[in-house]
């Protein structure tokens, strides 16, 4: 799982291209719909209530990341229609996957739960960066390489990791979810906080 951070850092450093309000597409896999993940959140996050230098993220824009795309205002509708309509061809054939989550996995700038086995959810981010590839849009998975996880506190400036590392531990209760479905959002940066307007809900094994 790789060693424990020391220091935490600022997660909302000036990203490339990153403006007030400018919307950027993402391929997140939402939590909406999934209570277990909201509960298992919520719990981890009233450990850390309170410690200096964390924000938590409201229930309601819990994401996982899975791959990054271009700014709205650079990708061409037809774009991101043809992307869409991939997509969903591809994960027709991609039946619904169980997953789970118990390990706590802490990076400099956020807190992350570890969503496992760390290949299940290749699948998901295959098809979406074939989508992308054959739109003609640009793309990244969100980590190299992809380790899938749901963050639930950012940090918003350095200090020493050990307090929050001893506020939450290493595990959580383990928790069994099924992922049905991945989404295309246009997200921007809101205060200390990713908020997104959705764009299309791709849904597994409708084939």
């Amino acid at each position: 799982m790789g060693a424990l951070p020391e220091q935490l850092a600022d997660h909302w450093w000036q990203r490339p291209g990153r403006q007030p309000g400018r919307l950027q597409y993402h391929w997140h896999i939402l939590f909406h719909s999934q209570p277990k993940v909201h509960e298992l959140a919520a719990a981890g996050q009233r450990k850390l209530a309170g410690l200096a230098g964390l924000d938590l993220v409201p229930l309601q824009w819990l994401h996982l990341t899975t791959f990054t795309l271009g700014f709205a205002d650079q990708v061409p509708g037809q774009a991101v229609d043809a992307m869409v309509a991939t997509a969903t061809q591809i994960l027709a054939e991609t039946q619904p996957i169980a997953v789970g989550l118990g390990r706590v996995f802490y990076h400099p700038e956020a807190i992350t739960l570890l969503v496992e086995p760390a290949d299940s959810l290749e699948p998901v981010l295959s098809a979406v960066q074939v989508a992308a590839r054959e739109a003609g849009c640009d793309g990244r998975a969100a980590t190299n390489p992809w380790r899938p996880h749901i963050s639930i506190a950012y940090s918003n400036g350095s200090g020493p990791a050990a307090p929050v590392i001893e506020a939450l531990g290493l595990e959580v209760p383990p928790t069994q979810i099924t992922i049905r479905s991945v989404s295309l959002v246009a997200q921007a940066q809101v205060g200390h906080s990713w908020q997104w307007q959705p764009v299309a809900e791709v849904r597994l094994g409708t084939g």
